[in-house]
């Protein structure tokens, strides 16, 4: 089954084929050095570049006074050399004359301290003179730039919410007061939203309210979830301003904003409905031998947020980063394997931070294309192969990936879920927990989409919910509809215990999903610190529980599948499942280790017919993503380890020489079994399959492990 997607965007990267690029930094070379770049750029294949993300001092030196003769021969050069622009609007940070004009556009943190300028992002969201200036040089850049024959897409800003994505600052309160009002129009409506009958808070006038700042105690949270989503909204309010100015001068041009994979203090479902293209930012720790299972969640992340269509990777380290503890290089071959997983989950290009590598500043140590020893670098050669073995790729380009099951990733749950105060534990990290279910899909063999609490959730067979902290009942609604079709549903603990304004549903947990689920949740039960519990399926199976656990009662007709062994709750229901329509819901109430994750998944998975690695076999340094254009399946078969694996493959994807698939990357045809060496990769197109195909380890690399 594949997941039905949406009409494509009418707004479209204007390139040709897959991207294969970086952040080009050319205020800080000389014109020689430019005109050296954009010959080694085409040596290495390189197809686009994202300029002039920090370059708005070097084009505005004094109010009103633009210099952008640099940048026109910076443009033309490229250009010439074949290479086109991911535009930026150079908006990502204020010039210093700007911040110095006006000191009340700095950012305050929660402590109210007004925060200094020094490094980029040096501005309040809510500010008036940064939005009226932002507004200002977008234009510029536009009606300057806008007929350039070498621009293929617009940048705008870089990164939101990196450093500054909430500010405590008075232009800040003005606005979040302004939007209060715009969401309740009432104070009496707040007044009863917040419930502020508790601790003496009612408010007589908007006037009243202030920001979350550091308090005499713990701030009411719904004050804290309505100022996590003011946030959100204020720097998308900031990303639609720039929208606004350039579709109204260039109205055929796409326009994008990079985006930070899993990133908290976004809503990325609102930035994303706005924008024509998702981009992202990706930096997997290299020394962490499991980081693309992660990956792989952000991945299916960036797809998921414009319903699966073709995303890009923006950015990636074509080596070490500069900003971790320790900065572990990339190994041979590992830039490759980590550019082709991106492709693999749909982004249509592989693109770097950054081209040539900074001999000062504060990214002089971060990696780039081209490394400080230039030609001879290492970077630089890997980079020069890759992009020869890129356009081998070519017809994957616009292609949809294929998945049967979904993770839903709800903003609000995440930010309800981590209030700083008067929650169960703080130690129940949303994130934790969705990457968590996440990694024991990956390690059963399925690639994950993502989608909302509200669907679609059409052409999915199995959609889990790690966790749903707040639900309404048009969620409710569309998991509920989901499962009476046949679908397949799993919910994880402290799910469905508010509703949108932070008051807990009527009868408490799981509230609108009670009937869905079968299940009550009388109290939260969470685990202390450096202490496990035990579960015990209806198999025999035991398995360790820790960080958090609830007593739930199970209604009549609701199976248990698993109990609590030990404790004040043993005996107790743990994991249960209930029919419902033509399928069933799963509640798993529990932090469970690992192991009894994949146990209740591929129960649910074989009710539905797909297969699952086995657990004595499972290697997760294989995976296989296919995407897809309705007739040819191009199927990644990855080895994201130093070990060299050997994978058995359909019988669907081989046969004779006349229907036999091929590996894109090598030109030939393929067998009964694949062997990867560490890093290695395999491209295979073939005749598209009823369902993706599901590849193994041999039966002799299954029994090694």
């Amino acid at each position: 089954m594949t997941n039905a997607q949406p009409a494509g965007s009418p707004r479209a990267i204007k390139l040709s084929a897959l991207a294969y690029g970086g952040d080009y930094n050319p205020d800080q070379w000389s014109e020689e050095t430019w005109i050296e770049d954009a010959r080694l750029m085409k040596e290495a294949g390189v197809n686009i570049v994202s300029l002039p993300v920090f370059s708005w001092p070097q084009l505005e030196r004094t109010p009103g006074e633009f210099d952008f003769g640099w940048l026109d021969r910076v443009l033309d050069i490229l250009w010439d050399a074949g290479i086109a622009i991911d535009l930026a609007t150079a908006t990502a940070t204020p010039p210093a004359w700007l911040v110095r004009a006006h000191p009340e556009m700095l950012p305050h943190n929660v402590d109210g301290q007004q925060l200094e300028f020094g490094s980029r992002q040096a501005y309040c969201p809510s500010s008036p003179v940064w939005k009226s200036n932002v507004a200002r040089m977008t234009r510029v850049m536009a009606e300057r730039y806008g007929s350039h024959p070498g621009l293929a897409l617009w940048h705008i800003s870089n990164e939101y919410g990196d450093h500054i994505s909430r500010c405590w600052c008075p232009a800040s309160a003005a606005h979040f007061r302004q939007w209060l009002e715009a969401r309740y129009g009432t104070i009496e409506a707040l007044n009863e939203a917040w419930g502020t009958t508790v601790w003496g808070q009612r408010y007589n006038d908007f006037a009243h309210i202030e920001p979350p700042r550091t308090a005499s105690g713990p701030i009411n949270p719904t004050q804290q979830l309505d100022f996590e989503r003011f946030s959100s909204d204020a720097l998308l309010e900031l990303f639609q301003l720039e929208i606004d100015v350039l579709r109204e001068v260039t109205p055929d041009i796409a326009v994008t904003t990079n985006f930070m994979s899993l990133l908290r203090d976004l809503n990325y479902w609102d930035f994303a409905a706005v924008e024509d293209l998702v981009t992202d930012d990706a930096y997997p720790d290299p020394a962490d031998d499991t980081a693309h299972v992660g990956a792989a969640l952000n991945y299916s992340l960036m797809r998921g947020l414009k319903g699966g269509q073709p995303w890009l990777l923006l950015e990636q380290a074509p080596s070490a980063v500069s900003w971790r503890d320790i900065n572990v290089p990339k190994a041979p071959g590992q830039m490759r394997i980590m550019s082709l997983h991106a492709i693999a989950h749909g982004s249509d290009g592989a693109m770097f931070f950054q081209w040539r590598q900074a001999k000062f500043g504060t990214e002089k140590f971060h990696s780039a294309m081209l490394g400080h020893r230039g030609e001879a670098s290492r970077s630089f050669q890997e980079t020069k192969a890759f992009g020869a073995e890129l356009k081998s790729l070519e017809p994957v380009r616009g292609t949809r990936v294929r998945a049967s099951v979904a993770l839903v990733v709800d903003w609000d749950s995440w930010w309800g879920s981590s209030a700083p105060d008067s929650l169960p534990s703080q130690r129940l990290k949303w994130a934790e927990q969705a990457r968590a279910w996440n990694a024991a899909l990956f390690a059963l063999g399925h690639t994950v989409d993502v989608v909302k609490a509200t669907g679609p959730f059409d052409g999915y067979e199995l959609v889990v919910v790690p966790n749903l902290y707040m639900v309404d009942q048009a969620q409710a609604d569309a998991l509920s509809a989901f499962v009476e079709r046949g679908g397949r549903l799993l919910v994880g603990p402290f799910s469905g215990v508010v509703d949108p304004t932070e008051k807990v549903h009527a009868g408490g947990a799981p509230g609108p999903l009670r009937e869905l689920l079968g299940v009550e949740v009388d109290e939260h039960w969470p685990i202390p610190d450096a202490e496990h519990g035990t579960i015990t399926l209806a198999t025999g199976a035991s398995y360790q529980t820790s960080i958090f656990s609830e007593w739930i009662d199970a209604a009549s007709g609701t199976e248990v599948l698993a109990s609590y062994a030990d404790g004040e709750l043993a005996g107790r229901p743990a994991i249960t499942r209930r029919a419902h329509g033509a399928g069933a819901a799963w509640y798993v109430s529990a932090v469970v280790e690992s192991a009894a994750l994949e146990a209740v998944l591929r129960d649910a998975l074989s009710e539905i017919g797909q297969p699952s690695r086995s657990a004595s076999g499972r290697h997760n340094d294989l995976e296989v993503v296919t995407r897809s254009d309705g007739e040819t399946d191009f199927t990644f078969v990855l080895n994201h380890g130093r070990d060299t694996i050997t994978v058995e493959l359909p019988a669907q994807m081989h046969g004779d020489l006349a229907t036999a698939g091929r590996d894109l990357l090598t030109g030939e045809a393929v067998g009964s079994s694949l062997t990867l060496p560490r890093f290695g990769a395999a491209v295979i197109a073939h005749p598209s399959l009823d369902e993706a195909p599901f590849i193994t380890l041999t039966a002799s690399a299954e029994a090694s492990h």
